[in-house]
């Protein structure tokens, strides 16, 4: 009989308490400025929180885990759940667009090219029959 998984059994998110509070973050699509205000700290305390030269305490660490969608667990040790984003349709949106753009740059650095050395080859010929 295979024992049961445990949160034990998971991969740990190796980054920081301060570095899963930004993510968490990001993820909720909030500025510090903005989580700060709506937990109801300073941006300060925000911010020493996210560069690791602080910790929340318990209580704030509890608010801060269901402010952002995540698990107490997760913030504090890497495991758990984690911030996920449910819309990567958006995301995959722009990097095509962004995609395009780049496919777009480089046909016309490709025909710039083509035009350049068509001149030089040109000016070439002429400077050799002189």
């Amino acid at each position: 009989m295979d024992t049961p998984n445990s949160i034990y059994d998971e991969q740990r998110d190796q980054d920081t308490l301060g570095g899963r509070i930004g993510r968490a973050r990001e993820m909720a699509n909030m500025t510090h400025e903005e989580a700060a205000q709506q937990l109801g700290v300073t941006l300060e305390t925000w911010e020493n929180w996210e560069g690791d030269r602080e910790e929340p305490r318990a209580n704030r660490l509890a608010m801060l885990a269901g402010f952002l969608n995540v698990s107490a667990a997760w913030l504090l040790h890497g495991i758990g759940e984690s911030p996920t984003t449910d819309d990567y349709s958006e995301i995959a949106q722009e990097l095509n667009t962004r995609l395009a753009e780049v496919e777009d740059l480089h046909a016309r650095t490709g025909e710039a090219i083509a035009v350049l050395k068509s001149t030089i080859e040109r000016l070439n010929k002429s400077e050799e029959s002189e």
